[in-house]
């Protein structure tokens, strides 16, 4: 798209919302998940649970950038074709283990870029709790 296309229209949230002067792509507005694909196949309906539950993560899609968002689908697809190669692995079926290493381990790199990581829970009781159960 073209500089002089866009027209700034306003600032909201610190993020710049742009106007053109063409409708947006089906992609961007939200209305398709790819440019061209069956978003009803088995493929596309876990990589759209898997890039909700990463943003999700992350605080939710609103509060997360234009780049956060692409690396979040990129992740989605890695996963999904990891979980593809696992399944052919479960049937012993033959799976490039080269590439199927390679790709979880550029899968971890990106987690880390957008800083997903495990954030374990505070399981303990509280001492009043203890001793009140341990009364009972």
């Amino acid at each position: 798209m073209r500089t002089d296309e866009i027209e700034l229209t306003a600032i909201e949230g610190g993020r710049a919302k742009m106007r053109s002067k063409r409708p947006r792509s089906a992609v961007t507005s939200g209305r398709a998940k790819f440019i061209n694909g069956d978003p009803n196949s088995a493929w596309a309906r876990r990589f759209h649970d898997l890039a909700a539950a990463h943003a999700i993560d992350l605080g939710g899609a609103d509060r997360l950038s234009s780049s956060q968002l692409s690396l979040i689908r990129r992740c989605a697809a890695i996963q999904c074709e990891c979980e593809s190669m696992e399944a052919k692995l479960s049937r012993g079926e033959p799976v490039d283990l080269d590439v199927f290493t390679r790709t979880a381990s550029h899968l971890r790199r990106i987690f880390e870029t957008l800083g997903i990581e495990r954030k374990p829970r505070n399981v303990t009781p509280k001492l009043a709790d203890y001793l009140s159960e341990a009364a009972e």
